[in-house]
């Protein structure tokens, strides 16, 4: 199994590993690139976001700056705006659903490593090694600025996030959340 292949299963990696870095440098310049055109020009910005992202929808908006680890396991759905200085850590998949809106400054966390110094080390390298969850936002969601999203979490259809949360938990469809730690105050 490749370090990429275990990165994607959840299992502990090498984040140092030569193929993963290829294509965390691929990303990084590919968001240097969109983050340093002129905000009108769209035509350039979708071509950038093609090739940066997993998949995206029609009528995708992200305002830069935007930072990834890879950007290429994003995948946005139609008609959603992400605002500006979100940071998409993407060490696994992250799906965002159609007609969602991600506030400024939203963070959303894929990769996590393990609690003791000698296994986050055990690589023998200056990188620490890994582990990642997938995150999910469903359709219809509005996340509130600076609100960080940790691995593994779901949100479900039609939610709002309150401003400043920190979600450790999946949300439930249908949902008003605030807080830290996330949680549900009103069912819609």
């Amino acid at each position: 199994m490749t370090e990429k292949e275990k990165m994607l299963a959840g299992e502990l990696y090498d984040c140092a590993d030569k193929e993963l870095m290829e294509i965390w440098n691929r990303g990084k310049n590919l968001a240097r690139e969109y983050n340093a055109l002129a905000y009108e020009d769209k035509e350039s910005q979708n071509k950038i976001l093609t090739e940066l992202l997993g998949d995206k929808g029609d009528n995708v908006q992200i305002t830069a700056p935007f930072y990834v680890d890879y950007g290429k396991f994003i995948y946005i759905g139609h008609d959603t705006e992400i605002n500006m200085n979100c940071v998409f850590l993407d060490c696994n998949k992250i799906n965002i659903g159609h007609h969602c809106l991600i506030a400024p400054s939203v963070q959303i966390y894929t990769a996590f490593h393990p609690l003791r110094a000698e296994e986050r080390f055990c690589n023998h390298s200056n990188w620490a090694v890994s582990r990642s969850a997938p995150v999910k936002i469903g359709n219809y969601c509005w996340i509130g600025g600076g609100s960080i999203i940790l691995p593994g979490v779901e949100i479900g259809d039609n939610c709002v996030i309150g401003a400043g949360s920190v979600v450790t938990k999946n949300i439930p469809a249908n949902s008003v959340a605030v807080g830290n730690p996330c949680r549900v105050i009103k069912s819609l």
